[in-house]
């Protein structure tokens, strides 16, 4: 497969003229390194990775060696191997003004985190890549922020192709890990085998302190059967034979490994009788939907979760267009004790923009009445709408657009 051009590539090369050193986090085989090293050749940065035996013995045992060694500016690749090297790092960014020095890629962990946050505060800019974007896989790049008014999504439209639920249910059951974009059924099924096998339980084990490690996997199971819902851990404990406290601590390490993530509730003073149980979703639909074993498109488009799939699929897109995008968004989701929901609040520049989604091309326009909840709140209610499988864009009434899935 041929390079995909990453859109945090943008993000991760402005950030490297301001901090003296980047690093890029994420769950494994999501393309981190595979970046990063197309960047360092283009400036002819020297590279080393801490998966070389005697390269991460050296920087384990002796890291003044080490730099003097391989000296920076430097890309240092799976670095939470060798978190020796941190305090090092922290000494030679405070003796130069000099930015862009190292240049670092981790799978995502707590350990990680913790070292990188405790020895390079200030030093250090953390950014988090997700697996392929629709339009990383497109070759499209709108090129400027996500705008909800009529106008704005017709003229981003035209760069997309039309919105097909078969294509679109294609990417949520293959997901967007770059391993796996051309196997067939039978190699996906083997590659997320071999992935939760090699990966996700040794980091589990290694990284997190996990011995239970058939418990762990029954909760990775569970969490992929609540996909889209509210997150309960009671029922996530008894799915997994554990106990409410272990099944807490099981989300974090999830969380902190780029596997989950939890939407939040929005807040706010004006509202009340709003619930604080976030929504779980899945950072790669194509692991969830292997994990719950959907073992074809067409099976899981036309299956009873298709709809908390769709949800997650969109959700997870506009997670990595905010991550990834210039704009400062809060992104939630509403919902109070009388049942009424919004799938989504994007939150930006005090303005509340709204969004429901729908897996159906013509949504009933009644649903947009729940937006009116929002008007108890101090802030504006802006543009906003339903994304769903329309083929394009259409106002549904003055402030509120149908939103093909496939350009947000």
């Amino acid at each position: 497969m041929k390079y995909v051009e990453r859109e945090l590539e943008r993000k991760f090369l402005s950030m490297n003229g301001v901090f003296k050193a980047v690093m890029v986090v994420g769950a494994r085989q999501v393309g981190k390194s595979t970046m990063l090293r197309r960047l360092a050749e283009r400036e002819g940065r020297q590279c080393v990775t801490m998966d070389d035996l005697q390269t991460r013995e050296l920087a384990k045992s002796d890291p003044k060696l080490f730099f003097q060694t391989f000296k920076p500016p430097l890309l240092i690749d799976e670095a939470q191997k060798a978190p020796e090297i941190f305090e090092t790092i922290k000494i030679l960014c405070d003796n130069t003004d000099k930015r862009g020095l190292f240049w670092l890629t981790g799978s995502q962990s707590r350990k990680l985190m913790r070292k990188a946050g405790d020895s390079l505060a200030g030093r250090i800019c953390v950014l988090k890549m997700y697996s392929f974007s629709v339009r990383e896989l497109l070759g499209v790049a709108p090129g400027s922020d996500l705008d909800f008014s009529f106008e704005a999504l017709k003229k981003r439209s035209m760069l997309f192709p039309k919105n097909d639920i078969v294509a679109t249910f294609e990417h949520i059951w293959r997901g967007g890990l770059p391993d796996v974009q051309e196997l067939d059924e039978e190699q996906l099924r083997e590659y997320f085998n071999s992935y939760v096998e090699t990966y996700l339980m040794r980091d589990a084990v290694d990284d997190n302190g996990i011995g239970d490690t058939e418990g762990f996997r029954k909760f990775l199971r569970a969490c992929a059967a609540f996909n889209g819902q509210l997150l309960n851990y009671n029922d996530l404990a008894v799915s997994a034979g554990v106990s409410g406290v272990t099944a807490k601590d099981w989300v974090r390490v999830l969380q902190s490994m780029g596997i989950l993530e939890l939407l939040e509730p929005y807040s706010s003073n004006e509202l009340k009788r709003l619930i604080k149980t976030p929504k779980l979703y899945f950072c790669d639909t194509g692991l969830c939907a292997y994990l719950s074993s959907w073992t074809g498109r067409d099976v899981l488009m036309n299956g009873a979760a298709s709809g908390h799939y769709y949800e997650n699929f969109v959700v997870g897109e506009l997670i990595r267009h905010y991550a990834y995008g210039k704009e400062n968004v809060n992104l939630n989701f509403y919902r109070d004790k009388g049942q009424r929901e919004i799938d989504l609040v994007i939150e930006k520049d005090n303005v509340l923009h709204p969004l429901e989604i729908k897996k159906s091309a013509s949504p009933d326009k009644r649903i947009l009445k729940v937006f009116d909840v929002l008007k108890g709140t101090e802030k504006q209610v802006g543009k906003g709408g339903v994304i769903c499988m329309a083929e394009s864009p259409f106002p549904a009434d003055e402030n509120n657009c149908y939103i093909p899935s496939n350009i947000i």
